[in-house]
């Protein structure tokens, strides 16, 4: 049985990919994420039932949408597979846990928020309220099964907290907002989610990850000095890295420098 759940655990991660290819299209258009069914972007044919599954019909469709024949995005795809590699990554760390459970839900709010913010550098409250809520409902649960709730609370009040000051401290001296509300909210996010401990690990891999980005970009003159970068995904990237090896992190940390 237990060899079976993680086959289990990556096919729930594809299903759930495909649906987050639909909530990054539709909400920054403002658009129901239940309605109407999946169609096509270019003919608005509505997608098999069969052309739907998951990685799979994009391969054999060889990228092509099945009536008009129009190119359909690899990154349909990745999403899908990422979110299933990374759904297989957390039961590898945690096993069947309120962990896992934890991560299962954070997961795939944040592989939306990255993907809308990366395309249009903007954060919806739609996501990350959600997302909060979902999280505090989390405390409830671990109030009740007499876990520790606060470390979770302090990582929510840092996470936001620290980006909040950044933006103001980057208006009072310069002028303008160095960084976005929404980063703030997606901090405090992760924050709810990771604990006061790794969310200070997570902060310091997001400036890291955000800075080799912002290098690369100015380097290969994507994008020039003046321009803004969504820092919402380096946070997240951060996220990840901490949700799968964070613990491995700071024991080793810990064990060096203590």
């Amino acid at each position: 049985m237990e060899s079976i759940f993680p086959i289990t655990i990556f096919i729930l991660g594809l299903l759930i990919g495909s649906f987050l290819n639909v909530c990054i299209y539709r909400i920054p258009r403002g658009e129901s994420i239940a309605y109407p069914p999946s169609h096509c972007t270019s003919c608005g044919n509505n997608i098999k039932s069969y052309d739907l599954i998951p990685v799979i019909s994009w391969i054999f469709l060889s990228g092509k949408c099945r009536n008009c024949g129009q190119k359909i995005s690899i990154r349909y795809a990745l999403v899908e597979l990422s979110t299933a590699i990374l759904f297989l990554l957390a039961y590898f760390q945690y096993g069947v846990s309120i962990f896992l459970l934890r991560y299962l839900i954070l997961i795939p709010f944040l592989i939306v928020i990255a993907m809308i913010d990366h395309d249009t550098m903007e954060v919806y409250t739609t996501t990350t309220w959600v997302a909060i809520a979902m999280g505090i409902v989390l405390l409830g649960v671990n109030f009740y099964l007499g876990q520790a709730v606060a470390t979770y609370i302090y990582g929510a009040l840092f996470g936001a907290g620290f980006i909040i000051i950044i933006i103001l401290l980057s208006k009072l001296i310069i002028g303008i907002e160095g960084m976005g509300w929404g980063d703030a909210e997606i901090c405090g996010l992760c924050g709810l989610f990771l604990g006061f401990k790794l969310t200070l690990i997570m902060m310091f891999f997001s400036f890291i990850i955000g800075g080799i980005v912002g290098i690369y970009l100015l380097r290969f003159k994507k994008k020039n000095g003046r321009s803004e970068m969504p820092f919402g995904p380096s946070i997240i990237m951060a996220t990840f890295l901490i949700i799968i090896w964070g613990d491995k992190i700071l024991n080793w940390y810990l064990s060096t420098f203590q």
